[in-house]
């Protein structure tokens, strides 16, 4: 069994226990690039795209009804964690988003793509989708 100390990323080095395994894979995370602390899984989005995972739903209603999963309307908020680098302009400029890592976002109701990557579920959108950031 072979030893080895995890690169140093957004949380402490930590020594992992391998046994055949490329080291390769495991790449210190960069800017722009979604990095879940359990499965060490980096998901970086091109040109205009943003990574979002959605709030969760309401469970129940302002009186205290509890709605059924089947009711449930799909959610349009979420918080943005990760962003591509902007799309490329007729002229080559790149133009930079208007939502940053961290902003709690207002999406519209059918766009984006929904994807399951090790376990979690994201969505990714197009700048386009996003309607509006929620300001805290």
């Amino acid at each position: 069994m072979l030893t080895k100390t995890a690169p140093a990323g957004p949380t402490p080095a930590t020594t992992v226990l391998l046994r055949a395994v490329n080291w390769d894979k495991f790449s210190i995370p960069q800017e722009g690039m979604l990095v879940t602390t359990a499965t060490k899984v980096a998901i970086k989005p091109l040109e205009d795209r943003i990574v979002v995972q959605a709030n969760e739903a309401e469970t129940t209603t302002a009186s205290g009804l509890v709605i059924p999963d089947t009711a449930k309307e799909k959610p349009q908020e979420g918080t943005v964690l990760a962003v591509g680098p902007g799309r490329i302009d007729d002229k080559g400029n790149r133009v930079p988003l208007d939502v940053a890592v961290g902003d709690t976002v207002i999406y519209s109701k059918y766009g984006g793509t929904e994807i399951k990557y090790r376990g979690e579920e994201y969505l990714v959108l197009s700048a386009r989708d996003v309607l509006a950031v929620i300001e805290k």
